[in-house]
């Protein structure tokens, strides 16, 4: 993820008295300006012209577009601050003052705060919020592949300024404008000394038990905190199908800044308000009814984006832990997907993402010590010696080790090669090596392969080292899902049906076998209704070339020789790196 260095949210700024602003309706498209302190003038042109050009106006414009607000009729501007911290109060004024005088230079963060946009009383209100954050200049890259999850980490910080943040919790209003946090004489609620910041009622955050967290030998008790605001615990509910969910999961590990400001990872994994970028962020229903429901805002759900991760799978995938999942779909004998149990292996066998925007692998790897006992989620492992299991988990941390389907690099010699993601051409493999016949372009996605493909000519076969998943471009027309390969056309009857590949292209006889996935899996986003899953007719034409060789025997096809791939093409292909 393109990480954030820091990020300060103001929430004492001067606006019209409450009752006042509680009579305007929510129907006013939210406004943001930008204001850059001297340090980004510091960055490249290239860089800078990234940020001004495209990342800021891309990221500001969606929550513009997103969320609306209540009117005003004042300028808001922040509070200055006060002279050594010191206030004072007034009986009978809710608000406290300045004891001596207010500093002359009133710091956000590490950024000073321009003098118009201060307020000239000493006095301070309650209202907004503002922020400020701090970005990484060497987290900023340029590549066309990486600019949209630069523009959803910007997006990320943003919402943390405009509500999602552990300071504002206690903030947030229903629908009639009443604080869902008692207040104290002061007019705030209560101050937590731990987190140092104000305490939130459980109507917005409640902590749950879970008695009986299946962990590797038995059973463990697990606290979590839940967002069980009205709108939230509705849209959770409706994606997990799970009636029982008592709302939202937050994150409980990570840093200051981590834990419970954003989803839990193991729950939401590709939201983009988790607590790192893995692949593909996505800005759901579920955030958007958040900000609903901190009573400031009316959301634009049409510009929400699909999160399928977890989609009506169920209480257990939501309330349990993801070993009690993956032996509950073993037993039914179901895939365990989104989560994975192959560890790394030659030949490799790579899968799809559960959006299939991108070639992707199982990140289940070794840990050099044991994991903690909660966070051990396999009995056995397949190709893992009983002893090591402890020492297996999936590669993020935040999402409780739990192993799972993620895009990834290639490299070789730790150098970068290509992405995963199938929609950057920059991803595509070079032509002499692109043995599935892959393409990788806005009209792709990730399709499995149902065994592991070959390039053959009359006296030589290659076979390569890894398999399992690959990008190809697709089209859905006429109530069907067509996968096209290497210019040519094959139509999916049903899901599961195999459709065997044999094209002859470089030189070289290229055999695998694609599998079709669901219809609506693929083509419900180009609302095309799907027809029903029928038997490829014996019409159907699929196109299949034929190596003729001349004077070819069947003794002499027995012998043919199967040459290995040279060294540096083994290395590109065996050497990776997942995104974490």
């Amino acid at each position: 993820m393109n990480e954030i260095e820091d990020l300060l949210v103001i929430y004492n700024v001067h606006l019209e008295p409450e009752h006042v602003v509680k009579k305007r309706s929510v129907d006013q498209p939210l406004r943001i300006s930008l204001y850059y302190d001297d340090s980004v003038y510091g960055l490249s042109t290239e860089k800078y012209e990234l940020i001004h050009e495209t990342v800021m106006p891309s990221a500001v414009s969606y929550w513009q577009q997103a969320l609306m607000v209540r009117r005003t009729e004042s300028v808001i501007r922040l509070n200055r601050r006060c002279e050594k911290n010191q206030v004072f109060l007034i009986k009978g004024e809710p608000h406290p003052f300045c004891k001596n005088k207010c500093e002359q230079v009133t710091m956000c963060g590490e950024v000073q705060v321009p003098e118009e946009h201060l307020h000239v009383s000493t006095r301070a209100r309650r209202g907004p919020i503002a922020g400020h954050a701090n970005l990484c200049p060497g987290s900023i890259s340029t590549k066309v592949q990486e600019l949209e999850t630069l523009i959803s980490t910007v997006k990320h910080e943003i919402l943390h300024a405009l509500g999602f943040s552990i300071s504002l919790y206690a903030f947030y209003r229903d629908d009639d404008g009443n604080p869902l946090t008692n207040r104290t004489e002061n007019g705030k609620p209560m101050l937590n000394e731990v987190l140092q910041a104000r305490q939130w009622s459980d109507r917005v955050i409640k902590r749950i038990q879970r008695p009986k967290w299946h962990v590797r030998g038995g059973v463990t008790l697990k606290e979590v905190n839940m967002v069980v605001t009205p709108r939230v615990r509705e849209e959770v509910r409706n994606h997990f199908n799970c009636a029982d969910l008592e709302g939202a999961e937050l994150e409980d590990q990570g840093h200051e800044g981590t834990a419970l400001t954003h989803w839990e990872k193991r729950v939401f994994e590709n939201e983009a308000m988790t607590g790192t970028h893995t692949q593909n962020p996505v800005y759901s229903r579920i955030t958007l009814a958040l900000m609903e429901d901190t009573g400031w805002y009316r959301a634009n759900y049409h510009l929400a984006q699909p999160l399928k991760w977890g989609r009506h799978l169920g209480c257990t995938f939501a309330m349990s832990s993801c070993k009690e999942y993956m032996e509950e779909q073993t037993k039914k004998g179901k895939s365990i997907h989104p989560f994975c149990n192959k560890v790394k292996r030659d030949p490799l066998e790579t899968d799809c993402t559960e959006d299939r925007s991108s070639v992707a692998l199982c990140n289940l790897i070794e840990h050099k010590n044991q994991l903690p006992p909660h966070y051990q989620n396999f009995g056995a492992i397949p190709h893992v010696p009983l002893h090591k299991v402890g020492h297996y988990g999936g590669s993020v941390a935040l999402a409780d080790y739990c192993p799972y389907i993620q895009e990834f690099t290639w490299k070789s010699k730790d150098v970068i090669i290509r992405g995963s993601h199938c929609q950057f051409g920059e991803n595509s493999p070079d032509p002499e090596r692109n043995f599935a016949l892959e393409s990788y372009t806005r009209d792709s996605k990730c399709f499995n392969q149902q065994k592991e493909w070959t390039e053959r000519k009359c006296y030589s076969i290659r076979q390569w080292q890894h398999w399992g998943s690959g990008c190809y471009q697709y089209m859905c027309a006429d109530g069907r899902l067509h996968i096209i390969v290497a210019n040519h056309t094959y139509t999916c009857y049903h899901a599961n049906q195999v459709i065997n590949i044999s094209i002859f292209q470089n030189g070289w006889l290229h055999e695998g076998a694609i599998i079709c996935p669901p219809c609506e899996e693929i083509c419900e986003e180009e609302d095309m209704v799907c027809k029903r899953g029928t038997e490829p007719p014996k019409s159907a034409d699929y196109y299949r070339d034929q190596l003729l060789c001349k004077g070819t025997n069947l003794q002499v096809l027995q012998s043919l020789i199967v040459l290995p791939i040279v060294c540096h093409m083994l290395q590109m292909y065996i050497y990776y790196s997942l995104r974490f």
